[in-house]
């Protein structure tokens, strides 16, 4: 006889393999005595087969059985991940498993080893960060097809052997995009570039990487002191979509005619608090900044081509501060009104509160402006142009009060440790954070597409822009990593102290709180918006939260 493997089956009981025979061991000597009785015979009948065989006596098989513990007859079997092996190293033993991995992963299928695949292809940057998901939808497809054609392999979208093996080999390499590469990356880098500056019209973001592309990304390297090779690799990509990063022109500390104009259209708007003269200084960055806050634009605070596009524009919306406002361009508001006795100068605090807009209405009287408490372009204009007139002797001057405690409530953290931990209180919702719920859980189904800000289909930065724009917030575009230090709003540190209607950042993901432990979010896992458990990898990758309402 050969040698006999041993492997415990679903019953408990101990099973020998013989060639390709199974035979069940129920540990009762004497059904064993009867069952090697039997092969015995079965194998003497053979006896025309030359085959070398070391028998095994039935005393054999009684004393394997006394000495053999039930903890050392269970073999530990690895478990089946594409890291390591696919199945046991056991020659001759044909297992049945409940859930193999398939040879080849394809759009529709559902498996665990979906989620280990999602995790590696994020990791490497093929995918947006996201709690991964055992779903190979649309966007996963995507994303095996980019590194498919970075790696010179077949772009099928389907996971096959050699891609599963280049995915998870330790020498896989990170993502880069390159001369002749096409695609929807292409296409958003292509846009980034145009933005900064880089690549000179609109029409040359085709989502063809050519020659005109590399030299934009040449360019860009040079700048912001990167190696020139051309390729979008890690330092790059992470630069690109950074606030850090330097655009090719008008910028700090440039003066030009260019810069002059641009000014002045700024102060037309309602944006700039000084006169044009060309120099681009420290109120031209804290005017861009608010023209792109208002106007859909990354807010990075240079005058790139898609930004000047905007500023010139007969759409271009004009600058409105407003109750609820914080930042630079407040303080120096507040800083005219108290010049001119309209505000006590315990009230320059950066944050427009109540006490703020009252003495704006009493301006926009005394000046015969429309009375809304909103420093608008009118109102701005009339700030800054030198005619303002000043507070009428008997008017009151507006000192602290509500202002004092509603700017500490901006500023202050909630939530004391940053430590995180627990699970958030979110209750329900009223308000405008009921609403903002509402609007997100609206678009549940909606598409997952990189870049994309609605109305029908979404990235997660994108989602969460759109939701807040539809409830009245007027929140730019920032990506993930922008909402880490956003500071318009009341941060959040505590993971436990989350409430619905918060805004929720993880490392590299953003959404929106909802009720009962719960968050709506656009998501690439699962290839569209959904809504579904904030549970431990939101706890585990939590960087903060943001208020938005109360």
């Amino acid at each position: 006889m050969t040698n006999l493997i041993k492997v415990r089956n679903k019953r408990k009981q101990y099973c020998f393999f013989k060639n390709n025979i199974t035979i069940p061991f129920c540990w009762r000597k004497l059904k064993v005595i009867l069952l090697v009785t039997g092969m015995t015979m079965c194998i003497s009948a053979c006896e025309k087969e030359q085959v070398e065989e070391t028998e095994t006596t039935v005393q054999e098989l009684v004393l394997l059985e006394e000495t053999l513990s039930p903890t050392e007859a269970d073999e530990t079997v690895m478990a089946l991940t594409p890291d390591g092996p696919i199945l046991p190293s056991v020659e001759g033993v044909e297992a049945e498993y409940s859930d193999p991995i398939p040879d080849y992963l394809r759009p529709g299928m559902q498996h665990p080893v979906v989620i280990q695949l999602q995790e590696r292809l994020m990791m490497l940057g093929f995918m947006d960060t996201d709690e991964p998901t055992d779903v190979y939808g649309e966007v996963t497809q995507n994303a095996v097809k980019v590194y498919q054609r970075q790696n010179k392999l077949s772009q099928d979208g389907i996971v096959g052997p050699t891609t599963l093996k280049a995915i998870f080999s330790p020498e896989a390499k990170y993502y880069a995009a390159q001369k002749d590469d096409e695609g929807d990356d292409i296409r958003s880098i292509q846009q980034r570039l145009y933005e900064l500056g880089y690549l000179a019209t609109e029409n040359m973001v085709t989502g063809h990487f050519g020659d005109s592309t590399e030299a934009a990304v040449m360019k860009m390297q040079e700048v912001n002191e990167l190696e020139q090779d051309g390729k979008v690799g890690r330092k790059t990509m992470n630069l690109l979509y950074s606030e850090e990063v330097k655009p090719n022109m008008l910028s700090l500390g440039e003066t030009s005619e260019v810069v002059l104009a641009a000014q002045k259209r700024l102060k037309l708007l309602g944006y700039m608090t000084s006169e044009p003269d060309g120099q681009y200084g420290n109120d031209t960055v804290l005017a861009v900044k608010q023209f792109q806050s208002r106007n859909d634009q990354i807010v990075d605070g240079y005058l790139g081509p898609s930004t000047r596009i905007a500023l010139n524009s007969d759409t271009a919306v004009p600058n409105g501060l407003r109750l609820g406002d914080n930042g630079d361009t407040i303080s120096r508001v507040q800083n005219m009104l108290s010049k001119l006795g309209y505000l006590h100068s315990g009230n320059v605090t950066g944050y427009y509160g109540e006490i703020t807009e009252n003495a704006v209405k009493l301006f926009q009287r005394t000046n015969n402006l429309s009375v809304d408490g909103t420093v608008g372009a009118q109102t701005m204009a009339m700030l800054t142009g030198g005619d303002a007139k000043k507070a009428p002797a008997n008017a009151p001057r507006q000192t602290t009060g509500s202002q004092g405690s509603s700017s500490s409530n901006r500023t202050q953290t909630a939530g004391g440790s940053s430590s995180g931990g627990g699970t958030p209180n979110t209750g329900t919702a009223s308000g405008s954070a009921s609403a903002l719920i509402s609007v997100a859980k609206s678009k549940l189904g909606s598409r997952y597409v990189w870049g994309a800000k609605g109305p029908n289909s979404f990235d997660c930065s994108g989602f969460v822009y759109w939701c807040l724009n539809q409830v009245g917030v007027r929140q730019s575009y920032i990506t993930s990593s922008g909402w880490r230090s956003v500071g318009r709003y009341t941060k959040i540190t505590s993971f436990s102290n989350l409430r619905a209607g918060d805004i929720i950042v993880v490392s590299g993901h953003v959404g929106i709180v909802a009720e009962g432990g719960t968050v709506v979010d656009a998501s690439s896992g699962n290839g569209k918006v959904v809504h579904r458990s904030l549970g431990s990898w939101w706890q585990k990758n939590f960087i903060c939260g943001w208020r938005i309402f109360g």
